[in-house]
């Protein structure tokens, strides 16, 4: 082998091992951000759990993440909820999300991959943390409704059904399809990305985007449920997982419609039924 042939073998050797160990840290680093958010949701959900929940007439209860406790202010539950509410989100999307960031590391290569890596994630969370600021707004609006006007109160076990029926019906629309195609996305889609940072994080809000409308009548399943309730976490976040991973994730995603349909056509049957 010739000088100029070895140094070029040389040259793509290095370029492989520091690619392996790229992927290696990537890997890592994600299982990491997963256990960490995982231990921190259930110790979350522990402590919401020991606060206990408010007893409302219809015969239901609500969760108490949407009032102050004694010496809270408003800003405090805010804070509180976001953070609660990201890491959740970590927990719940990221095994998802982990093959789009797969495939756009190589798309774009190179030895900044890894930092753009984090820029995408940081604008695809963002988005969700936006989204849950707004979940806080709507759920303090509700909670606050349901305590001052009983009529309203007793109704919400009505709602809630009716909230689940909408969400199994929005797994049958095609613009969940289109949504969920996007989430879906293949290595092509993925070819025209740049390797600069502010490509970067608007790749991570466009995605965060799609996500969140993607999941929009999932997540209503996880605020009807419980918005800490671990075993509704784990549901929710396995029935995401199978549409983006899963062979025929349309199918999918009709399948838990349907389900959804028809839990939602329960919730309202019993609650003429009690009350």
């Amino acid at each position: 082998m010739n000088p100029l042939a070895r140094t070029i073998h040389a040259a793509g050797t290095a370029q492989r091992s520091r690619r392996v160990r790229s992927d290696a840290v990537f890997v890592g680093v994600s299982a990491l951000c997963f256990a960490a958010s995982t231990a921190a949701t259930i110790a979350g959900s522990a402590s919401m759990s020991a606060m206990g929940e408010l007893p409302m007439p219809g015969g239901w209860t609500m969760s108490r993440a949407w009032m102050p406790m004694c010496g809270q202010t408003w800003a405090g539950v805010a804070a509180s909820f976001a953070g609660m509410w990201v890491v959740m989100m970590v927990t719940m999307m990221l095994p998802s999300l982990m093959p789009i960031l797969w495939r756009y590391r190589e798309a774009v290569g190179g030895t900044r991959v890894g930092r753009l890596t984090v820029l995408v994630s940081a604008g695809y969370f963002g988005v969700w943390a936006m989204f849950g600021i707004a979940v806080f707004a709507l759920g303090v609006t509700l909670a606050a409704l349901a305590m001052q006007l009983p009529a309203l109160a007793r109704a919400v076990p009505v709602a809630l059904g009716m909230v689940v029926l909408l969400a199994g019906a929005l797994q049958f629309t095609a613009w969940k399809a289109r949504h969920l195609e996007c989430c879906r996305a293949t290595r092509g889609h993925c070819r025209k990305l740049t390797a600069d940072a502010r490509a970067a994080w608007r790749h991570g809000v466009h995605l965060g985007l799609h996500c969140c409308h993607c999941c929009a009548g999932l997540t209503m399943i996880l605020l009807v449920a419980g918005v800490m309730d671990l075993r509704a976490m784990a549901v929710v976040a396995t029935a995401i997982t199978c549409e983006r991973l899963a062979p025929g994730g349309e199918r999918v995603a009709r399948v838990v419609g349907a389900v959804l349909v028809g839990g939602g056509l329960f919730l309202v049957a019993r609650s003429f039924v009690t009350g």
